[in-house]
């Protein structure tokens, strides 16, 4: 099945992703793999910058509102649901489109990782009680002890994927790292890898007007209505995180959007140095005007 393509766009938080996708799948009259490990939640909205109603009825997307944040969904759950999306699109199509920012997923679906054994859910939550006891200084500790590999090469900003690797680490005696550091996996179909980029400056601009109109169109009315559920997996992510703090009175709403607006900053720092790794993406200025891939 070499003759059916793959086309994976990528890049950081507030690019632009999301309509060059959606412009690739109109022209090529195909569907779209959301590859966002926060869109995939149907509770999550305001925070999460989702694909706009018009976009979603003009193109089907995939892993967008697919899952609860009750669920445990990981890079593993995304490969084994992405490639079984995609065969579904080929039946109809030779082109699929995939588009996200979550660099782990993408490498899942295209390279393949390990099978994670499942975690006992009495560990997570103790973890995950530390976590909102202690804070993040504690993650980075105790990761230090138990799991160097990690610590050396993982990213120690990010609570999420810190909680993951302790969780894995307690439960199976190996690091995270060890189930991502696998064979190339070969899959049956081409791969075209295309990155979006902008200059600093420019993404710094986007991504504060864009957490100005996550707060503008209810994201803190949101955050008040998931509150009970913050101790989550699913909400251990820039966004709700700071207004969580603001909700416990650890800081005022000004200093959470700062807060949010900083983090979000540094989250794409990080994607980009992620991707930059990468020497198969092609890179485009995002300020350009779209042209479709040549097969």
């Amino acid at each position: 099945m070499k003759d059916k393509l793959c086309i994976v766009v990528m890049g950081p938080t507030a690019v632009g992703k999301t309509d060059y996708a959606c412009a690739l799948a109109k022209h090529y009259n195909t569907s779209i793999i959301s590859a966002d490990s926060r869109q995939c939640y149907k509770e999550l909205n305001a925070g999460v910058s989702k694909p706009g109603i018009d976009q979603l009825q003009e193109v089907i997307h995939y892993f967008i509102n697919s899952h609860s944040i009750q669920e445990n969904v990981n890079a593993n759950v995304f490969e084994e649901y992405a490639l079984e999306k995609i065969q579904k699109v080929f039946e109809q199509n030779d082109v699929a489109v995939m588009v996200g920012g979550t660099g782990l997923y993408i490498k899942a679906f295209c390279d393949g990782l390990d099978p994670i054994p499942v975690v006992d859910p009495e560990i997570r939550n103790k973890l995950l009680t530390s976590y909102n006891e202690y804070g993040i200084a504690w993650l980075q500790q105790e990761l230090h002890h138990i799991d160097p590999m990690y610590y050396a090469n993982g990213e120690l900003k990010n609570p999420h994927r810190m909680l993951r690797a302790l969780e894995v680490r307690i439960s199976t005696g190996r690091s995270v790292s060890d189930y991502h550091s696998r064979e190339k996996k070969q899959r049956s179909f081409s791969i075209k890898k295309i990155g979006l980029t902008l200059p600093r400056e420019d993404l710094y601009i986007r991504i504060d007007k864009r957490v100005d109109c996550m707060i503008e169109t209810g994201l803190l009315e949101e955050a008040v209505s998931l509150y009970p559920y913050h101790a989550l997996n699913a909400l251990q992510t820039v966004g709700y995180r700071e207004l969580f703090e603001h909700l416990d009175k650890k800081i005022s709403l000004e200093e959470a959007i700062k807060k949010i607006k900083t983090n979000t900053h540094r989250y794409a720092k990080r994607q980009m140095t992620w991707f930059r790794k990468d020497e198969e993406i092609q890179w485009l200025d995002a300020r350009s005007e779209f042209k479709p891939h040549s097969q």
